[in-house]
C-alpha cells in the first residue's frame, strides 16, 4: 500500500502546490512586474510563498492521492481479492492511517515552527517589493509619473543612442503652488552609479517656475522664466531593492507560534478586561456625579448669573419642561445648547472608547484564528484521507480523470465552508473556534459515512438503487413483457389454470372490499391500504402469470401482458407508527399534500386490481377454449 500511495502522494502534492503557487503569482503579479528585481530575490519570494501555501495544497493532495490509490485497486479488482481473502478495508487502510497520523503530526509542527518564519519573510519581501521604485522606462507619447515629484512627456526617442526628443517636464517636487515646467528640444536620462539618483541632461529649452512663496502677499503670482542652451538636473530616484525590517512583521499574528499567540491573547485580554471594568465604573458612577458644577441663568434684567448645583437626590420625578421655561428665549436657548454640547461630548467619548475596544477585540480574534489554524490542518488531513480512500474504493475508478474531478469538487466545497467560517470568525459574528472548525464539522460526518459504506460494500453511487428507491416512493407504471416459450417443460392444464384465475379474482375482490375506496384523512394516516394483503395478492398474481406463461397460445400470452405489475408504494400506507401519524395529521402543510397524493395513488391501485379481475375473466375463457387461436 505504501509503495502505491507514496509516489502518488508526492506527485499530487507537487501538482497542487504548483497550482496554488500560480494562484499566488496571478494575485501579486502587479507588485513584481516592471521593478527590475533580480532572479534570486524573486526565487526567494517564491520559496517562502511555496512554504506558506503548503497548508492549502496538503489536504487536496491527500484527497487526490487516496482517491487514485484506492480507485486503482478497485478498478483492477485487487480490493475484491483482498476482501475475498478475509482482509477488511480498514486493515488495508491501516498502514496509510499510520502515515496520515505522522503527516498530521508533522503538519502541526510545521504550522507552529516553520510557517511563522516563512510567512514573516514572505510578507516582508512582498512589502519591500511594493515599495521599490519601478524600472525606469519612459514611454513615447504619454505622461510618465513613476519618478516621484515629476511628470515626463517625451514625443519620441532615438533608437540608437536613447536620446529623448520634444521633452515636457512638470516639476511638482516643491508642491502644487510652486510647480514648474521645463521644455527642451532633446535630452538624455541616465542613472548614477549608486542607483540613487537620475542625471538629466537637457539641450535647447526653457523653464517656467511659479514663485508663490516669494509673492505670498501679492495678488498676482510672480514667475521666473529661464532660457538655456544646455541644463543638467539631478533627480532623487532610489532604484535599489531595500529590504524592510522583519521585526514589524514578526510581531504580527502571522509571525508567532502557539506560545507567543497565547501570550498575546492573554495580555490583550487582560487589557480589554481592565478597560471594560473602567468603562463600566464610569457608566455606573456617571448618574451619581455632577458633571457640571455650575449653571448659567439670566435674571429679569437680562444679567447673567452663575449658580452652583447642589448634590441632591430627587424624592420624586422632576418636571423637565418646567426647567426649560426660562425667563426669556436666550436662557432657553442656552439651556438647550449646554445640554446638546454635553450629550455630544459624552457621545464622542463613548464612540472613541468603543473603537478602542473594537480594535483590541479584533486583535484577539486574529491571534485566536491563527492559533486555531495550528490544529485544523492536521485534522483536515485525516478527514480528507477518510473521505478519499473509501470514496476511491466505492467508485472504483483509477487514473487521474474521475478522481481529479471529485477531488476538485470536494475541495471547492471545503474551501467555501472554511473561508465562510474564517470570515464570520474574523468579523466576530460567531466564536472563533466555531468558525475555524466549521469545515471540519461539516466534512467529518461525510468521511464517517463514506468509510461506513465502503466497509459494508454499499452501492452509494449505484444509479439503479436510487431509481428503485424513488420508484418505490412515488411509483411508476411498468409494462409486463412476455413471449411464447420455444421449450415448455410443464404444459398448462386448463382446469388448474381456471382454478388459479378464479382464486386470483376472489383475492382481488376481497382486497377491494376490505379497503375503502376513498378513506378519510384520519383513516388514511392510521390504516391506509393493507400492504401485507397487497403482497399476498402480488405473489398470487405472479404465480398465476408464471404458470399460464407456459401456454403455447399467442392470444393467451398477449392477454397475460395486460396484467399490471403491482407495486408496494409508500403512499399506500405512509407509516405504521401512531405518533408519526399524529404528527403528520397535526402538521397540515405536510399531511394534506401527502393525503391528496395518496388518494390519487390509491385510485390507480384500485384500477389495477379491477384490471386483474377483468383480465382473469377473459383468460378463463381463452384457456378453456378448444382453439384459442380462433378466438378474438
Amino acid at each position: 500500500m505504501l509503495k502505491s500511495f507514496l509516489p502518488l502522494f508526492c506527485m499530487t502534492f507537487c501538482i497542487c502546490l504548483f497550482i496554488v503557487l500560480m494562484q499566488f503569482l496571478w494575485r501579486y503579479i502587479d507588485d513584481l512586474v516592471g521593478k527590475g528585481l533580480t532572479i534570486d530575490v524573486i526565487g526567494e519570494l517564491f520559496f517562502y510563498a511555496a512554504l506558506t501555501m503548503i497548508p492549502m495544497a496538503l489536504p487536496l493532495a491527500i484527497l487526490l492521492a487516496s482517491l487514485m490509490t484506492f480507485g486503482n485497486l478497485g478498478e483492477h479488482f485487487e480490493l475484491t481479492a483482498m476482501k475475498a481473502s478475509g482482509v477488511s478495508l480498514i486493515k488495508v487502510m491501516k498502514p496509510l492511517i499510520v502515515v496520515m497520523v505522522l503527516i498530521g503530526i508533522g503538519a502541526f509542527f510545521f504550522q507552529n515552527n516553520v510557517l511563522p518564519i516563512a510567512q514573516t519573510k514572505m510578507w516582508t519581501l512582498l512589502f519591500s517589493m511594493r515599495q521599490k521604485s519601478p524600472e525606469l522606462e519612459i514611454p513615447e507619447g504619454v505622461f510618465y509619473d513613476q519618478i516621484p515629484g515629476y511628470n515626463f512627456f517625451v514625443d519620441h526617442k532615438g533608437r540608437d543612442n536613447g536620446t529623448l526628443y520634444e521633452i515636457m517636464i512638470y516639476d511638482m517636487s516643491r508642491g502644487v503652488d510652486n510647480a514648474g515646467i521645463i521644455l527642451a528640444d532633446s535630452g538624455r536620462l541616465m542613472m548614477t552609479e549608486d542607483k540613487e539618483h537620475l542625471f538629466l541632461k537637457l539641450w535647447q529649452g526653457e523653464s517656467f517656475d511659479n514663485l508663490k512663496e516669494a509673492g505670498s502677499s501679492m495678488k498676482n503670482v510672480p514667475y521666473r522664466r529661464e532660457t538655456f542652451r544646455d541644463k543638467s538636473i539631478l533627480l532623487n530616484f532610489d532604484a535599489n531593492f531595500n529590504r524592510m525590517d522583519e521585526g514589524g512583521m514578526r510581531n504580527q499574528y502571522v509571525g508567532k507560534n502557539i506560545s507567543e499567540l497565547r501570550a498575546t491573547i492573554d495580555s490583550v485580554g487582560l487589557m480589554v478586561d481592565s478597560m471594560g471594568r473602567e468603562y463600566a465604573y464610569d457608566i455606573s458612577t456617571a448618574a451619581r456625579m455632577n458633571v457640571a458644577q455650575v449653571t448659567t441663568d439670566y435674571d429679569d434684567k437680562g444679567h447673567r448669573t452663575v449658580t452652583p448645583i447642589p448634590d441632591v437626590r430627587l424624592s420624586r420625578p422632576m418636571d423637565v419642561d418646567s426647567l426649560l421655561k426660562g425667563p426669556n428665549s436666550a436662557a432657553r436657548v442656552n439651556y438647550i445648547s449646554q445640554a446638546l454640547n454635553k450629550a455630544q461630548t459624552i457621545q464622542t467619548d463613548y464612540q472613541f472608547r468603543s473603537m478602542v475596544m473594537k480594535d483590541e477585540l479584533k486583535t484577539i480574534r486574529r491571534h485566536d484564528i491563527e492559533l486555531q489554524k495550528k490544529f485544523t490542518l492536521s485534522f483536515a488531513c485525516l478527514i480528507f484521507f477518510f473521505i478519499g480512500a473509501p470514496l476511491g474504493a466505492i467508485i472504483r475508478k483509477g487514473g487521474i480523470g474521475t478522481p481529479l474531478v471529485i477531488s476538485v469538487l470536494l475541495f471547492i466545497f471545503y474551501y467555501i465552508i472554511d473561508n465562510t467560517g474564517y470570515k464570520m470568525a474574523r468579523d466576530g459574528r460567531i466564536a472563533v473556534w466555531e468558525g475555524m472548525w466549521l469545515s471540519s464539522e461539516v466534512l467529518l460526518p461525510l468521511g464517517i459515512f463514506f468509510t461506513y459504506k465502503a466497509v459494508k460494500d454499499s452501492a452509494v453511487f449505484n444509479k439503479d438503487a436510487y431509481m428503485n428507491f424513488f420508484r418505490r416512493l412515488i411509483g411508476s407504471n411498468m409494462a409486463r413483457h412476455l413471449e411464447v416459450k420455444e421449450l415448455v417443460i410443464e404444459d398448462v392444464v386448463p382446469e388448474t389454470a381456471t382454478e388459479m384465475l378464479v382464486t386470483l379474482s376472489d383475492t382481488a375482490r376481497n382486497y377491494l372490499e376490505s379497503n375503502p375506496k376513498r378513506p378519510s384523512y384520519t383513516a388514511y394516516w392510521f390504516k391506509g391500504y393493507s400492504r401485507s394483503g397487497l403482497r399476498m395478492l402480488e405473489e398470487e398474481l405472479e404465480l398465476t402469470v408464471s404458470y399460464i406463461a407456459n401456454s403455447k397460445s399467442k392470444l393467451v400470452i398477449n392477454k397475460l401482458m395486460d396484467y399490471p405489475i403491482l407495486r408496494s408504494l409508500w403512499f399506500y400506507h405512509p407509516t405504521n407508527y401512531r405518533w408519526a401519524a399524529w404528527t403528520a395529521m397535526i402538521l397540515f402543510p405536510i399531511g394534506i399534500p401527502v393525503y391528496l397524493a395518496g388518494l390519487r395513488q390509491l385510485g390507480i391501485l384500485r384500477h389495477e386490481i379491477e384490471t386483474i379481475i377483468s383480465v382473469s375473466a377473459q383468460l378463463t375463457e381463452l384457456v378453456n377454449a378448444p382453439d384459442p387461436e380462433l378466438m378474438s
